[in-house]
């Protein structure tokens, strides 16, 4: 096991809130959780270092864990990637089980937390792995897809980020579903606070380019347990070439200004600023811009007007997708 820096936990949550000008007829605001362990080492976190936290305590409070167990998790890299920094740092072994597609930049982060990679065919084979992994080696496995700890923490704090960071303004939360723990813990919070739509989104392909998010609509293919479909107002099919469209669209609106920050948490304007680009880019990854095509097909077919304010999640920054085919065209 690689020896890991210290890790300031306490830089989980709190993320910022931007107020996005968007031609759309609603208010749009994104929480973007690349702030999550922010200036720790190994670079930027994610929305998934939230649960990579809460799982790890929950599995400490059980004693399903005891020093140097190895933690082995299925994962497409932000997940994986969470798990390694926080596992490594409380002195666990954290091997991650990636598909071959996974974008590499996510594999080299793992690695670079001092946790091991072992890549799979694809997302079935993955799952088997994984499996297999634990089996042989009498290892601990997270399992977001199945994991409580997961909607959980949004329920406890993502959701209510939203809810203070808006005054309570928000009547809108659309988010992707790839474990489905975003969506469905944070429209939990929220609509106990309020009269709140939930709408979540889904690839419309079997194949498709949004990554961290699941194919689920084929007969194939089962809910994760946590995800939670039918609290949701809708659950709309998105093609890859929106996703990728609109975080294009967000990269030019904003390449000669900020987004306006708001109610930043735990950070200060100047820092959202510092970290709000890469090399003067403003990007975010394919799941951003699907949350964003979602909201554009919601007001466009007059479901989202003026009188709303919709937030969404920008999970991660765009810097991690440099090898695939989102920014081909500009980097």
């Amino acid at each position: 096991m690689t020896d890991a820096p210290p890790l300031d936990e306490s830089r989980i949550g709190g993320t910022p809130l931007l107020d996005l000008d968007l031609d759309v007829s609603c208010e749009v605001y994104a929480k973007p959780e690349w702030y999550n362990l922010h200036a720790q080492p190994f670079g930027g976190g994610s929305v998934k270092s939230r649960i990579a936290r809460s799982m790890l305590d929950a599995a400490e409070a059980d004693g399903a864990l005891a020093p140097g167990s190895l933690v082995v998790e299925p994962s497409s890299g932000n997940t994986g990637t969470a798990l390694a920094r926080l596992g490594v740092a409380r002195g666990y072994d954290v091997e991650i089980v990636m598909p071959e597609e996974a974008p590499e930049q996510k594999a080299d982060a793992i690695r670079a937390a001092g946790g091991t990679v072992t890549y799979a065919p694809d997302y079935e084979a993955m799952l088997a792995l994984a499996d297999r992994r634990v089996a042989e080696r009498d290892a601990y496995m997270p399992d977001q897809y199945a994991n409580p700890a997961n909607p959980g923490v949004h329920e406890r704090t993502t959701g209510p980020e939203v809810h203070a960071q808006t005054d309570g303004r928000v009547t809108a939360f659309v988010a992707g579903a790839g474990s489905g723990g975003t969506v469905t813990g944070v429209g939990r919070a929220l609509r106990e606070r309020g009269d709140v739509a939930v709408v979540g989104y889904e690839p419309a392909e079997p194949r498709h380019g949004i990554d961290g998010l699941k194919y689920v609509r084929g007969p194939r293919f089962d809910d994760p347990d946590v995800y939670a479909r039918d609290e949701l107002d809708d659950v709309l099919a998105l093609p890859t070439a929106d996703a990728y469209y609109e975080a294009r669209r967000l990269r030019e609106r904003y390449a000669e200004r900020d987004p306006d920050i708001h109610a930043t948490g735990q950070y200060d304007r100047a820092t959202v600023r510092e970290h709000l680009r890469v090399a003067g880019e403003f990007l975010v990854g394919p799941s951003s811009g699907g949350a964003l095509a979602a909201v554009r097909r919601l007001a466009d077919a007059g479901r989202l007007t003026s009188e709303d304010v919709a937030v969404v999640p920008f999970p991660d920054r765009g810097d991690r997708y440099a090898d695939i085919a989102l920014w081909d065209d500009y980097l």
